[in-house]
């Protein structure tokens, strides 16, 4: 079987592809000589943070950086993965076949040895939507290998391949907040925490496309 994909920017044209002819990112592991999407190589996180390599091809980035992240993450701005080029991460977001199907769901059977869990609090479910966040402000936390991606100087939010919908984006958003409530609600100060994710949520509606800025 072989799928029919975007045609890829040159970065990410040049990489290996698996036997049905997705693109595999640099920051694979490759397990028994077969690429395993599912699990970040050895070494990778490091040298992305440490070298400023692109997560999706791994040649250097430029000045800005690119997320691809869920809805969610626009409320808190926090990414478990480094950042990626602009045209690398828009591309991720229009052929993956994770962000572009809403009923793809991560499996967690048969995991190799090499595969672990990333730091923070995981949401695990498919949001439906993926965002490209695009800023020059970044920077790695210092309690856990997680990136905050600073304000965006561009945002772009897809659906099923496609540039979504306001609704959709909401939509999304809508669903996954309870997520982020629980958390805070478990915080040794629940009110202060609370009140700082209503705040974020606000700030992140106004990013939602189709609304004001």
């Amino acid at each position: 079987m072989t799928v029919t994909l975007p045609t890829p920017p040159p970065r990410i044209a040049r990489l290996p592809r698996n036997k049905v002819g997705y693109p595999v990112p640099w920051f694979v592991a490759w397990i028994d000589g077969q690429p395993d999407f599912r699990v970040v190589g050895i070494g990778k996180l490091d040298d992305a943070v440490r070298f400023r390599q692109c997560w999706l091809c791994g040649q250097a980035l430029g000045a800005n950086a690119a997320f691809v992240i869920g809805p969610m993450c626009a409320v808190n701005r926090v990414s478990a993965e480094p950042p990626s080029h602009r045209d690398c991460a828009i591309y991720a977001a229009t052929a993956c076949p994770f962000l572009t199907n809403p009923g793809m769901r991560r499996r967690g059977n048969n995991l190799p040895d090499e595969a672990a869990d990333p730091d923070g609090i995981m949401i695990d479910r498919n949001p439906g939507v993926a965002l490209v966040w695009i800023s020059r402000t970044w920077r790695v936390r210092t309690d856990y290998r997680l990136f905050d991606v600073g304000d965006p100087t561009e945002t772009r939010w897809y659906a099923e391949g496609r540039e979504a919908t306001r609704s959709e984006v909401l939509a999304s958003i809508t669903s996954g907040l309870p997520l982020l409530r629980a958390e805070a609600e478990k915080d040794r100060r629940p009110a202060a925490a609370l009140a700082e994710l209503d705040r974020q949520y606000t700030r992140a509606l106004a990013l939602v496309p189709g609304g004001a800025r």
